[in-house]
């Protein structure tokens, strides 16, 4: 038998008399903890384990009325190293000074690495994070509805920001660092997924869709998780872009601590991007799919960018970037309309251009169709940033949720 951790204990402690029998009658989650970077596990299937830290006290701000006054103090916590904020209810307190301490198999040397490789790959992250992992979201069936019915579905731009500058902050020269940020928004990332489930259940639009009775569970945020370094990397591999060893095992291990800030257990966090993959093909490929919430968000998302100048990020570039990225199956399912031209500009000049960055191959060299439209692939990566966070408030601020979309 496993010898099972404090924290262990008490993220799954609570839930498992929740689960109860319906825990007790399903098969133990198939992938195995052997690949994990525990190494090991107990074999509880994470659909059954939420964030027993985490939702009690939320649960509790929540309601007693408090979430307008957290929120306000939360938002001057803004720093790894800094202090919390002087007024917070105790057991909030308790818990993020918990929530924000590394895990004890955080390797320095290897965030390094990680720098190195954002710093090299910061365009194609930025539009794998926004786009494709964006528009991936809304074929994941349970992150889409949660997405929609909850509060964020009621502000897709600043939904967007919050989710950005995750990535944002993970990819920052000082992400786990006191002067960083990245600690911050994975406490804060937290708090808010416990006020949408305790939020989400007491609306009847999403209970009468939903597959679960609680959402945001553990193996919801490890799908999540295998939409963006996951994803990335299989795209970067797919495109040819030429990754050194050292720095692409940093970039996992960024996304590992990342996994583990965020409330995931160490038994389901992947220990290397073959078991990654692995994971992914048995949690993440399987379960996509459209649903009319998801198709109402695509539509949402590949709009946009509707008030920048048509002829460089408008909705035919941006449906066919998402068509050629993610494939015709999930471009169908959303009902992205073709576009002859930028279809064809995507399948026959993206990997070249991807190569010309790389220095692969001369401008000069490359196919005709892609010295016409270089120049517009060049600005999706360098402007995408602003076709997300345009009309977002800044500083970005994550917050406990006080109320679920409103137009349901």
């Amino acid at each position: 038998m496993v010898e099972r951790s404090r924290r262990q204990v008490l993220v799954t402690g609570g839930m498992l008399g929740a689960a109860g029998a319906l825990a007790a009658a399903t098969p133990a989650w198939s992938w195995s903890s052997e690949g994990s970077v525990a190494g090991a596990g107990v074999g509880v299937d994470p659909k059954y384990v939420w964030d027993a830290e985490a939702d009690p006290v939320v649960a509790a701000i929540i309601d007693s009325g408090q979430t307008t006054a957290v929120n306000k103090l939360l938002k001057t916590w803004t720093k790894n190293g800094q202090a919390l904020p002087a007024g917070l209810p105790t057991q909030l307190r308790d818990f993020m000074e918990h929530a924000r301490q590394l895990p004890t198999w955080t390797d320095t040397a290897k965030l390094k690495d990680a720098v190195n490789f954002n710093q090299k790959r910061g365009l194609y992250l930025g539009v794998t994070y926004g786009f494709v992992s964006g528009m991936m979201s809304t074929v994941i069936p349970r992150e889409a509805l949660a997405v929609y019915y909850s509060k964020g579905g009621a502000d897709m731009r600043d939904r967007i920001t919050k989710t950005a500058k995750l990535g944002y902050d993970v990819g920052s020269n000082n992400a786990f660092d006191p002067t960083g940020e990245m600690i911050v928004t994975c406490v804060k990332t937290r708090l808010a997924h416990a006020g949408v489930r305790h939020l989400l259940p007491q609306l009847a639009a999403w209970n009468n869709v939903a597959s679960e009775d609680i959402p945001i569970s553990q193996a919801d945020i490890m799908v999540t998780w295998h939409s963006l370094p996951t994803t990335v990397m299989q795209n970067l591999n797919a495109w040819g872009v030429p990754i050194n060893a050292v720095e692409s095992a940093g970039f996992l291990h960024s996304w590992q601590v990342t996994a583990h800030m965020l409330g995931v257990l160490d038994e389901y966090i992947p220990n290397s991007w073959a078991t990654a993959n692995t994971q992914a093909a048995q949690v993440l490929t399987p379960i996509l799919a459209p649903t009319p919430e998801g198709i109402k968000l695509a539509d949402i998302l590949v709009n946009l960018a509707s008030f920048i100048d048509g002829s460089l990020l408008s909705k035919p570039i941006l449906c066919a970037l998402t068509r050629y990225f993610l494939g015709d199956e999930i471009a169908g399912w959303l009902k992205l309309p073709r576009y002859p031209f930028w279809d064809t500009a995507f399948q026959v000049a993206w990997k070249p251009f991807v190569a010309v960055r790389e220095g692969l191959l001369s401008l000069e060299k490359a196919p005709g169709l892609l010295q016409a439209v270089y120049w517009a692939f060049d600005e999706i990566l360098r402007i995408g940033v602003l076709t997300l966070l345009s009309g977002a408030q800044f500083p970005i601020a994550i917050q406990i949720p006080d109320t679920n979309n409103p137009n349901y």
